[in-house]
This record gives C-alpha cells, sequence and structure tokens, in this order.
C-alpha cells in the first residue's frame, strides 16, 4: 500500500519546483526584453499579455512568482491581483508600474503583492526584485512547512516542537540581520524589551506569547529594502523614507499566511504614532493594536541607544528624554509609564544584548 504524502511534503514540493516566472504585460517589447534578461538569469519564463490569459495560465502551469503590469486594457493589474493572491497565495508578485506613485504602491502591497518596479526599467534592479522576491517565498514555504509540521504532530508533543518552531524563526531572522552590523541582534532585543514592557502592564500569557512572536518578526518586511538605503549614512530622501517605511506593511503580508491576525496587526502597525500622524497611518490612539504600541516603545530605545550609518548610539539618558519627548504623540503616555518603571531593568538587559551582539561581530 502506497503511504499517503503529509502536507509538509507537498510544500517542500513547492519549494523544489524549479522557478517559472510569468511576465504580464500587454506591450511585446517590454515581455520580450524582461524575458531575455530573466532567461540570463537562469529563470525559465512565460508571458501573457492580459488579465485572461494570466489567469488561464495560473490555471495550468506552476508559476512562482508573476510581474504584472498595473495599467492593461480591460482589466487592471490592481484588479487581477486579489484574483492571484485568492487562487494562489503561494505565487509572489511583483507589481510594474510606470507612475510613481507611494499610494497605489501601498494599495497593491496591502491587496499581497510583494514588490513593485517602475518603468522604465533598470534591469538590474529588476532581477535584484525577482530574487529578493523569490527568497520571502522560499522563506514563506519553509516557514509553512514548520507550521504544517507542529499540526501534524500530537497534542503532547506540541510545546517542545513550538520551541522548535521558535528557534527557527529566530535563526531565519537572526540571518537576516547579521548582513548588516547595524542591526544584528535587534530583533531579539526588541523581543526582549517588549516582553518586560508586556509583563509591567500585566498581559495574559496569550497576549504575551503574540507580543513575543510580532516583536520577533516585526522588522522582517525589511528584507525588501535596498541595503544602500539602509544603511545611506547621509539623510534620506522623501522616496528613501517612504521606501524603508513600507517595511511594516510588507513584514505584515509575508507572516500573514502563519499566524493569527493578532500578530500581523502588531506587525503592521508598528511604525504608527500614538497621535496618528505617521506614515500612511489610518488608526490612532487605542485603535493602534496594544501589542504594536508596546513595540513602537521598543524598537525605537533600541533604535536610538544602538549605532546607526548616520549617528553613533545615544546613551541610555539622551534615549530616555527622546521617549519621554514623544509620550502622547508618537507613543502611547501609559507604554510610556510602564517603561519608566522597568527602565533600570530594561537598559540593564539591553546593555548585555548589545554587548553580545558586538562580540559575535568582533568574531
Amino acid at each position: 500500500m502506497t503511504k499517503e504524502r503529509s502536507s509538509s511534503d507537498k510544500i517542500m514540493d513547492v519549494i523544489e519546483q524549479q522557478e517559472t516566472l510569468l511576465i504580464v504585460d500587454d506591450e511585446p517589447s517590454i515581455r520580450t526584453l524582461l524575458r531575455h534578461k530573466l532567461s540570463r538569469e537562469g529563470y525559465l519564463c512565460r508571458e501573457a499579455s492580459d488579465a485572461e490569459q494570466t489567469l488561464n495560465i495560473l490555471a495550468v502551469s506552476p508559476i512562482a512568482l508573476v510581474i504584472l503590469d498595473i495599467k492593461m486594457p480591460r482589466k487592471s493589474g490592481t484588479e487581477v491581483l486579489p484574483e492571484i493572491k485568492s487562487g494562489y497565495p503561494d505565487i509572489v508578485v511583483i507589481m510594474a508600474t510606470a507612475i510613481i506613485d507611494i499610494n497605489v504602491a501601498i494599495q497593491c502591497l496591502k491587496q499581497g503583492a510583494d514588490d513593485y518596479i517602475c518603468k522604465p526599467f533598470n534591469l538590474e534592479e529588476v532581477s535584484l526584485a525577482v530574487q529578493k522576491a523569490l527568497d520571502r517565498r522560499h522563506l514563506r514555504l519553509e516557514l509553512k512547512e514548520y507550521q504544517q509540521f507542529l499540526e501534524e504532530k500530537v497534542e503532547e508533543q506540541t510545546e517542545e516542537i513550538r520551541k522548535v518552531f521558535l528557534g527557527a524563526i529566530e535563526s531565519l531572522v537572526a540571518a537576516l540581520e547579521a548582513k548588516d552590523k547595524y542591526t544584528g541582534g535587534h530583533s531579539r532585543r526588541v523581543t526582549e524589551l517588549a516582553v518586560a514592557l508586556g509583563n509591567e502592564l500585566g498581559l495574559s500569557a496569550k497576549d504575551m506569547e503574540d507580543l513575543r512572536w510580532a516583536s520577533l518578526l516585526h522588522d522582517i518586511g525589511k528584507i525588501v529594502i535596498d541595503q544602500a538605503v539602509q544603511n545611506k549614512p547621509g539623510r534620506l530622501t522623501r522616496e528613501e523614507y517612504e521606501q524603508i517605511m513600507i517595511h511594516a506593511h510588507v513584514g505584515a503580508h509575508i507572516v500573514k499566511p502563519l499566524v493569527n491576525g493578532k500578530i500581523t496587526e502588531m506587525i503592521e502597525h508598528h511604525h504608527d504614532h500614538y497621535d496618528g500622524s505617521g506614515f500612511s497611518q489610518v488608526i490612532a490612539g487605542s485603535g493602534i493594536p496594544l501589542g504594536a504600541r508596546i513595540i513602537a516603545v521598543a524598537d525605537a530605545f533600541d533604535a536610538m541607544t544602538s549605532d546607526r550609518p548616520y549617528r553613533s548610539a545615544m546613551s541610555v539618558e539622551e534615549a530616555e528624554h527622546e521617549i519621554k519627548r514623544g509620550a502622547g504623540s508618537q507613543f502611547d503616555p501609559a507604554i510610556i509609564t510602564a517603561f519608566f518603571k522597568t527602565l533600570g531593568r530594561v537598559t540593564t538587559h539591553t546593555e548585555n544584548l548589545q554587548t553580545n551582539a558586538l562580540d559575535g561581530h568582533s568574531r
């Protein structure tokens, strides 16, 4: 008798499939340009000229990534995007646009797109965007495989397997941060600070677990950000700042298939300002998830007390002053009160973590 294959085996099959890209544009010359470039990079490429042809191909062919033009006749890319993500959630989508409009880009990201590229194309940037999107796809599929592994095990093994799952997540996040000397250990430190604040605020065990996950994964969306922009030593342009701030939306999209809605919302809103003045913000005050308000303080404090390309680390006293100055505007005053109650414990622990991170880089 043939043994039935598990769901995790099937997920690994998807990960291991040769990656085929679908290039969707109503202009043949653009499809040819992208196909020639990406074929030389080793990808198998197919082409479609409109939404109907796109959906027909997806129905019969295993596609890993779609480059989708926004402006097409009859049905636009923004209209067909939700159909692709609904029917084929493991496919990553890069939107192509001739109009540089950050609001359109954010809307596409919220609908499930993984990235966007602008016409006229810089082919090297297109290649990099494709590779980053496929890297994120691999990450999601691996995380999905871990999650499926959890669900297929008997109940008494769940806690031990959960620890293995969390360890795998921590390793993936650490691998991403290890590429940047300025962010090494950042997510781990933010998690420790957020958990300390959650304890001070009396969160339930379940809420603490969600907070831990959200803190650990809060910056995972930065995988899409150009390293040159992240590590720019000078002042960012408005466009560069907007590019970096998109990481909260992207991160929420990456983890959405793997975690509960509370965790996704914390990641989505961890840069929201308490007074509603944050980037592309639609909620404010108590409408912002409590966990996101906690992560905002922990994230800001660690960023202030760590070296950055454009400045040296602040002292604890300087960071304390900045945190206090942001109460009621950037930060929830209640979280600030809890922060200062735990400040001694928090700063001692953070200094130890930062020392360990520096030791790791020195090796």
